[in-house]
């Protein structure tokens, strides 16, 4: 490493000299990359490069464990692997997301780092290629890294958050299992039916997601490490991937396993694909949800005000005392993006050329954005919304006291012509659809009073 008197050294790599910042952690290659990819703000994500980091670590103690790797250098790999890990610095991974499609660009850098505080740190020589990069190519380290980073945060963080969500929506719907609303179709008042049945609807919503979002991470948890360039594994050891899965389990809740073919873990993105796809269902469901809170509590004078959500911060910079539903829009909005990167990442994965995808940067970036979006918004609704909001008990009662709709109960009684008529004169003259019964059909007020119970209603059936 040669030093200039200013804030620049001078490293080579194979292609020549190249300048970079003193304090750089980083060496040549990473350096071509940030001046290359001049595109947007947007780096790999922390969780992306730790990742890969853990991967780095494995690599080198398998290396070692096969004979291809002295103890000193493993050691030394691993120690300074560990150290970046524990004091992650963003400044250390400038590279674009934009870059090259393999991503190799970001596995140099991660190389180079390494190697650098090997030198610094530990003053042992590493070579980022021989030795941080042995038996690995970035065409199966940026795979593994995807799905490793996409398994870890959905096991330690999105399940955990959707639980979160469903437990307390649960909790809800209990509470609120006997107070009776106007039930809604088209947004149009219809039948009666229970906080607790409305919320029960929410619930499923979200444990289907779980479900089926189970079933999709055990895709995930496969690597394709050990392809290396174009998956028939040259310049890796058979065992390579075996003895790599042993060291990167070891100590771990989280047990990865092999993808067995590993042309297909390099040359399609699906496991990604279909792992996104699984996040926009959860988005929508989101979005419904939120909407639905929304709805409910428009108002307060005006609107449907069913509901009061929490009051978070002040609503308008024009119009004192104005409280606006801030978490449901937030929460629409930030699933709105989780739907957009869906879309990117689809387009993306029919980018295998071949043997090798070559969008696996921006892949990787939006699953780790989607997944921490939607672990982010599932807590914050519950925490923030569901456990808190408080039913308006006096609006509700009046609005399904007065509901024309509590006329179909008397289908069978009357039929529908003769139910119509008395919804619409209902609906007319302001008038409780009982009164209006009373007058239109030879039924008792005892009688009427029981079929047309709003709590009975919601239990279904033919009254």
């Amino acid at each position: 490493m040669k030093k200039t008197k200013n804030s620049y050294r001078i490293e080579s790599d194979s292609m020549g000299d190249v300048k970079i910042p003193k304090n750089a952690l980083y060496g040549p290659q990473t350096q071509r990359a940030v001046d290359n990819f001049v595109i947007s703000d947007l780096v790999m994500p922390k969780e992306f490069i730790i990742s890969t980091l853990l991967i780095k670590i494995a690599a080198a103690k398998a290396n070692h464990k096969l004979g291809l790797l002295n103890k000193k250098i493993s050691n030394v790999i691993t120690k300074s692997a560990g150290h970046l890990i524990a004091s992650y610095d963003a400044e250390d991974f400038p590279i674009d997301v934009f870059q090259t499609g393999s991503g190799t660009s970001t596995n140099m850098n991660i190389n180079e780092v390494i190697s650098n505080i090997s030198k610094s740190k530990f003053n042992i020589d590493v070579h980022p290629n021989d030795h941080v990069n042995m038996s690995q190519s970035s065409n199966d380290v940026i795979p593994t890294a995807i799905n490793h980073c996409a398994y870890s945060l959905a096991m330690t963080k999105l399940l955990p958050s959707l639980n979160v969500l469903s437990k307390d929506i649960g909790a809800k719907s209990k509470k609120l299992n006997k107070v009776v609303k106007t039930g809604r179709t088209h947004l149009m008042d219809a039948m009666p039916i229970t906080f607790g049945q409305e919320l029960s609807g929410w619930k499923a919503q979200i444990d289907d997601n779980i479900s089926s979002l189970k079933n999709c991470l055990q895709r995930l948890k496969r690597l394709p490490i050990g392809g290396t360039a174009v998956g028939t594994g040259i310049n890796a050891h058979k065992l390579f991937t075996k003895e790599f899965l042993i060291a990167l389990n070891a100590g771990s809740k989280l047990k990865y396993i092999d993808k067995k073919n590993k042309f297909e873990g390099l040359s399609s993105q699906d496991d990604a694909v279909l792992y996104s796809s699984h996040l926009k269902s959860i988005a929508v469901s989101l979005i419904k949800i939120s909407n639905d809170l929304r709805w409910m509590n428009s108002g307060p004078g005006a609107g449907i005000s069913d509901i009061t959500l929490q009051a978070l911060q002040p609503g308008s910079s024009i119009m004192p005392g104005k409280v606006n539903p801030v978490i449901p829009e937030s929460s629409i909005m930030a699933c709105s993006q989780v739907i957009g990167n869906d879309t990117t990442i689809m387009v993306c994965g029919q980018s295998g050329n071949f043997q090798l995808n070559v969008t696996l940067p921006i892949i990787a970036y939006n699953i780790v954005q989607s997944t921490n979006i939607i672990s982010n918004t599932a807590v914050s609704l519950a925490k923030k919304c569901i456990i808190n909001f408080e039913v308006n008990k006096s609006a509700i009662e009046q609005s399904v006291n007065s509901n024309p709709i509590l006329v179909t109960a008397l289908n069978r009684i009357i039929g529908y012509e003769k139910g119509a008529y008395i919804a619409k004169k209902a609906y007319k003259l302001g008038m409780p659809i009982i009164d209006i019964a009373l007058q239109e059909t030879n039924l008792s007020e005892k009688d009427l009073k029981k079929i047309l119970n709003p709590l009975a209603l919601t239990k279904g059936g033919i009254k």
